[in-house]
C-alpha cells in the first residue's frame, strides 16, 4: 500500500499500519529566516530535496517577542541560532508590568504568518506543516536574559505573572491566526521542564496551566508536536498534555524511545542525536534507525534527531536517515 504523508502521520499516531516509518528533520535556515520570503523559499528547497512527512518552520529564535524589544544577529552558531546584540527587554522586575499585548498579524509575528502562507503555496496542500511556538517562560527568558526569569520567578512572581499572561494571550491569538494561514499544528517547544532549572512541584504549579491554555488554543490543528528541550527532562510531568507527538533528546538524557512510548499515547518522534547527525557517518545513521524501529516494533514511532538539526550536518548522514526510513514498513 503507498500512503500519503497525512494518511500516514495519522495512522502511526493511532498505532496502526503504515506502508514506512515516518521521518522527518527541521533546522534553522540562518539569514533567511528574517524575510518570510526567503525563509519560505527555503524550508520548501529543504522539503523538496529530502521529502520528509512534515515541515516544522523554524522561524527567528526571537520572532515572537521582537517587538517588546530585543535585536539579534546571527554569528556563525552550528545551530543556526542568533545572538542577541541589544540590552535585555526586562532590567527590572517592574518592567513585567509594562508589557502590553501584541498585534500578532504586524511586525515578526505578521512576517512569520506570511512565511506560513507562502510555504503553504510552495508545497501544496498535502505536506502538513508544523509552527514553532514557545511556552510564555521561555519567551520570557529572552526578554530578560541570563536565567533571570528564574529569579523573577521566585523573588517576584505577581511582576512576572502579569507578563506571562500577556505572552500567554498573545500566543494563543498568533496560533488561531497561523492555523487560518495553512498550517495544520504547533511544533510546541518548552524550555524549562527539566531539574536543572526548576521542580517538577514549581513546573506544575506555575508553568503546566499556562502550557495547556496554549496547548487548548491549538486543539483545532491536526497535528500538534511538544518538544522537550534539554536534558533531564520531565517526560512524565507531560505525558498527559493533549498534543499528537512528543519529541525529546532521547539519545542524550533518556529515556528511551520505548520508554517514551509506553508513557506517552501518542507518536514518539527521535532515535537520533545531533551529535549523531554530525559526527556519525551513513552507515552508523542507518543503524541508529534501525535500532529505533526495533525497540518501538515499529509503532508510533517518527524518526528524527531529539532537537534540531545543526547546520553542519553532512547531507550523507541526512540522505541515510531518509533512505532509511523507505526500508522499514509496519
Amino acid at each position: 500500500m503507498s500512503m500519503t504523508k497525512r494518511e500516514r502521520l495519522a495512522a502511526a499516531i493511532a498505532g496502526a499500519e503504515v506502508d514506512r516509518v515516518p521521518v522527518a528533520l527541521w533546522r534553522h535556515f540562518p539569514v533567511d529566516d528574517t524575510s518570510a520570503e526567503e525563509l519560505a523559499r527555503t524550508a520548501a528547497a529543504f522539503q523538496q530535496q529530502y521529502d520528509w512527512d512534515f515541515i516544522k518552520l523554524t522561524p527567528l529564535s526571537n520572532y515572537s517577542v521582537a517587538d517588546w524589544g530585543g535585536t539579534v544577529a546571527y554569528h556563525g552558531h552550528p545551530e543556526g541560532t542568533s545572538d542577541y546584540i541589544t540590552p535585555p527587554r526586562v532590567t527590572t522586575p517592574e518592567d513585567w508590568e509594562r508589557l502590553e499585548p501584541l498585534d500578532v498579524h504586524a511586525g515578526t509575528m505578521g512576517r512569520q504568518l506570511t512565511s506560513v502562507r507562502r510555504l503553504r503555496e510552495l508545497v501544496g496542500p498535502e505536506v502538513p506543516i508544523i509552527e514553532t511556538v514557545f511556552n510564555p517562560l521561555s519567551q520570557a527568558r529572552k526578554l530578560v536574559g541570563n536565567g533571570m526569569e528564574l529569579v523573577h520567578l521566585r523573588r517576584n512572581p505577581q511582576q512576572l505573572q502579569v507578563a506571562l499572561e500577556q505572552i500567554t494571550s498573545t500566543t494563543t491569538a498568533f496560533i488561531a491566526a497561523v492555523l487560518e494561514a495553512g498550517a495544520d499544528g504547533i511544533f510546541y517547544a518548552t524550555q524549562h521542564a527539566r531539574a536543572a532549572l526548576i521542580s517538577q512541584e514549581e513546573y506544575r504549579a506555575r508553568l503546566r496551566p499556562l502550557d495547556l491554555r496554549i496547548l487548548e488554543a491549538a486543539r483545532e490543528g491536526s497535528f500538534n508536536l511538544l518538544h522537550l528541550h534539554g536534558m533531564d527532562t520531565y517526560l512524565d510531568l507531560v505525558s498527559d498534555y493533549p498534543v499528537h507527538a512528543l519529541n525529546w533528546h532521547d539519545r542524550d538524557t533518556g529515556p528511551s524511545l520505548a520508554e517514551g512510548a509506553r508513557s506517552f499515547p501518542g507518536l514518539v518522534v527521535g532515535g537520533l542525536s545531533q551529535r549523531d547527525m554530525v559526527e556519525g557517518n551513513p552507515a552508523g545513521i542507518r543503524e541508529l534507525a534501525r535500532q529505533a524501529v526495533t525497540e518501538t516494533g515499529g509503532r508510533r514511532v517518527c524518526l528524527s534527531t531529539g532537537c534540531v538539526l545543526p547546520t553542519v550536518a553532512p547531507w550523507g548522514n541526512i540522505r541515510a536517515l531518509r533512505a532509511a526510513a523507505d526500508e522499514y514498513t509496519v
